[in-house]
């Protein structure tokens, strides 16, 4: 069962357990379906407007920007989803952007897309730190930076200080990707106002669309406000006026349609990929067994136990792993695999972590690190071990030498999160908190600091031993009023849905594409490892 190409997987697809399964992830997979298209239709129904100027839609930009029939990688889906309204059949997600990594012109790209077609591409509460998180990862992967601009800024009728302070964040790290020698292209599709005009001025190629892109400090409007002048657009922040007077864009398109063509030969000269001696990889099996049953292999229910071999048969090269200390800390796996070609180590839960297990996952991401092999955690974790036996086992500094070598680990680390993440397990399985290179959830993940149920039962006995001090009755009737309420408020804000709206992970996944996902993860990651930048001091300034 451990050796490669030895594991036998025990699933019966027509059993019943694994069509409840099955059934139970469909839902959630609808879901979260359903709130993406939401997001699109809404967009798309601002077509004859955008038609009218002659422009495209986002994602029709997107579709243009992108090489035909390449995969793109979408980062943070849901954010702000159930974050401005509490309503899962009406809040959109997206935070007012569409971002991802995709290929262009043969080099892989963080673009990112101004969903103007959704209150003029406003930004909402998230969309700060969505940009923000898409930068960053643009930075560690060293991605050129790639924005499609046409946004009315923040909403002044909903403004937050935070939002304004935070997205000073935008422009230092516009300004730093330049400086490490990531080239950053803006095009200039529509408005770009106010802050938004950073953008643009801060990006090392930028190019503007005649007619509809603008970029300004003080858009007409705020310009009268402010001082009583009137002026139109175009003299005011027009793309025309910008590539002759200005200097601020160097390519002046007629249309969308150019302007995305004019930024696909843009990137095809930057050579971006000129210095990678990368082999490609080739040769590699698919899975024996299908990630299509991933569904009915994980019950949505965190309490229902899962073979993680069976998921990791589904993910890795030919269904072939080789399983590190398979006797030792049982309920951590630690196993050698392949995805794509690329070797990794895995890391799954088939229980809580132990003593064992905990110094066992220790010393497989050391091994990991020392031959440069990235790591993948299958997050399906209700915590580490509690217990006199445990805690005089040395719990606390074993799990704490899992989360040094977690924290300390110089390879790629993605983290799958498929059912449960809770307490420190999140912790130890490498969660949000330990800047994992990418983190990804399916649908039906819960995550917490513990489930609700345990909590209301924690604060149960806590109000009974203050009774009892006391020397009082205890009300049950307030006690089985207080277990509903903190049932209620820790169970509402750990689904998958709720925490990536917050932008806890970097966006909710099919599981079925839970191998694509890591591949394309990876690939990324390598890519990275293997270039080599040209980074100066300021980054490239306006001239």
């Amino acid at each position: 069962m451990t050796l490669g190409n030895g594991f036998v997987s025990s699933v019966r697809k027509p059993s019943a357990d694994f069509a409840a399964n099955e059934a139970a992830q469909q839902a959630l997979i609808e879901q979260l379906q359903s709130a993406l298209a939401r997001a699109a239709a809404l967009s798309n129904a601002a077509r004859p407007r955008f038609e009218k100027r002659g422009q495209l839609l986002p994602r029709e930009r997107l579709a243009r920007l992108l090489d035909r029939g390449s995969p793109f990688l979408e980062i943070a889906n849901m954010a702000g989803y159930l974050v401005d309204s509490d309503d899962p059949d009406t809040s959109v997600p997206g935070a007012s952007y569409i971002a991802g990594i995709g290929v262009v012109a043969g080099a892989r790209c963080m673009v990112v897309v101004d969903d103007a077609g959704i209150n003029a591409g406003a930004m909402t509460t998230t969309s700060t730190d969505k940009l923000l998180r898409v930068m960053d990862i643009a930075l560690a992967q060293k991605l050129p930076f790639l924005h499609l601009v046409e946004s009315a800024g923040a909403n002044l009728l909903e403004y937050r200080v935070e939002m304004w302070v935070r997205g000073g964040g935008v422009f230092a790290r516009l300004a730093r990707l330049s400086a490490a020698g990531i080239p950053v292209l803006t095009v200039l599709h529509g408005a770009s106002a106010a802050g938004g005009a950073y953008m643009p001025g801060l990006s090392d190629y930028v190019i503007g669309v005649r007619d509809n892109g603008r970029a300004y400090l003080a858009g007409p409007a705020l310009l009268k406000a402010a001082t009583g002048e009137i002026a139109d657009d175009e003299s005011l922040g027009g793309a025309a006026m910008h590539a002759g007077t200005t200097g601020l864009v160097d390519y002046l398109a007629d249309s969308d349609a150019q302007a995305l063509a004019l930024c696909r030969d843009v990137v095809a000269r930057l050579d971006w990929n000129r210095a990678l001696a990368l082999p490609e990889r080739t040769g590699f099996a698919e899975p024996r067994y299908s990630p299509d049953e991933l569904p009915g292999i994980v019950s949505v229910d965190y309490r229902q136990p899962c073979e993680a071999r069976e998921v990791v048969a589904r993910l890795v090269d030919g269904s072939d792993f080789l399983e590190f200390k398979p006797a030792h800390g049982v309920t951590t796996l630690c196993l050698q695999a392949a995805i794509y070609g690329i070797a990794v180590g895995v890391i799954a839960n088939n229980g809580p972590i132990d003593p064992a297990g905990a110094t066992k996952a220790a010393q497989f991401i050391q091994l990991c690190d020392q031959s440069g092999i990235p790591l993948v955690f299958l997050q399906n974790i209700t915590g580490y071990m509690v217990g006199t036996t445990y805690e005089q086992a040395g719990m606390i500094k074993h799990g704490s030498k899992m989360i040094q070598a977690v924290t300390n680990a110089r390879v790629p680390r993605i983290t799958l999160m498929i059912g449960a993440s809770f307490g420190a397990g999140n912790y130890g399985m490498c969660g949000q908190g330990y800047d994992p290179d990418f983190l990804f959830s399916w649908p039906g993940t819960q995550s917490g600091v513990m489930g609700g149920e345990q909590a209301a039962r924690t604060m149960s006995e806590v109000l009974r031993a203050g009774a009892a001090r006391k020397g009082v009755e205890v009300d049950e009737a307030r006690v089985a009023a207080q277990e509903a309420r903190v049932i209620d408020l820790y169970d509402r804000q750990s689904s998958a849905f709720y925490t990536s709206g917050r932008l806890l992970d970097d966006g909710l996944i099919d599981p079925r594409d839970s191998r694509r996902v890591l591949g394309m993860a990876l690939q990324t990651c390598r890519e990275a490892r293997a270039r080599t930048l040209n980074p100066n001091t300021f980054g490239v300034a306006r001239l």
